[in-house]
């Protein structure tokens, strides 16, 4: 399969798409503490993107059931929405992937649920600061594998592992395309970054182990030992302008 091109004009119909999805995570963001649970949470994006005349596209994809992935603590990602309250302490992942006008976007966030432990604060802190140490890698003339090894190089340097069996991807017409975006590996390796690629890149950190297992349910993967797991991805393209975060919520 190869990298599909993204004209400007398509980039500009993702960065709307991706503009709905970025302000209903800053409305999420309102809303996660302890007694919320993530089926409210599910119920509201559905609602909110239908006011923004979106839709939630993980919904029906493969008979996924919901318009969000919500995956708490050591789940990390495609954690169903669910009608426990979440606790002090907790964190959640809320993963979407918004359709607007036929263009699509793609986000990840991870949330305190009230106050975390030091180490808790510091996962998150650590996976976000990652995942715009891999964007600052994302510009022409730089390879695919610079992105997963300044992402790699910064997590491991901080005590965390980076998740290996889920990766970022390119992303157009339909949720996955080429190419794959791995957050680990070796610099100067892989698919030349040009002008007009749009991916996603989305490392998912571990507080222990990276190993993970999966559910009874094919989908909810979780760290092989239990440890916490945080998540933020943006959706990017590649422009002559520079790199644009399609998914920004600054």
């Amino acid at each position: 399969m190869m990298i599909v091109l993204k004209s400007a004009r398509e980039i500009e119909a993702m960065k709307k798409a991706g503009e709905i999805l970025a302000s209903c995570h800053k409305e999420i963001a309102k809303r996660i503490k302890p007694g919320v649970t993530t089926w409210e949470i599910d119920e509201f994006v559905e609602g909110f993107l239908k006011e923004h005349d979106a839709t939630p596209e993980q919904k029906g994809y493969k008979g996924y059931k919901y318009a969000t992935c919500a995956s708490i603590n050591d789940e990390i990602c495609h954690g169903f929405p669910r009608r426990e309250e979440l606790k002090d302490g907790d964190i959640v992942t809320i993963d979407m992937v918004v359709r607007y006008n036929g263009a699509l976007a793609d986000s990840a966030w991870t949330y305190a649920v009230g106050n975390l432990s030091e180490k808790h604060r510091k996962l998150l802190e650590v996976t976000k600061e990652a995942l715009y140490k891999g964007i600052e890698q994302a510009v022409p003339g730089k390879r695919i594998g610079d992105i997963g090894h300044a992402i790699q190089t910064y997590v491991e340097g901080e005590g965390f592992s980076v998740v290996r069996n889920f990766i970022g991807h390119g992303i157009g017409n339909v949720i996955h395309e080429k190419p794959d975006v791995p957050h680990f590996g070796l610099a100067g390796k892989g698919p030349r970054i040009k002008e007009g690629m749009v991916f996603t890149i989305e490392p998912m950190v571990n507080v222990g182990v990276y190993d993970t297992k999966m559910d009874n349910n094919g989908w909810t993967a979780r760290t092989a030992d239990g440890k916490f797991s945080a998540q933020y991805e943006h959706t990017i393209a590649v422009t002559k302008e520079g790199t644009l975060i399609l998914t920004d919520q600054e």
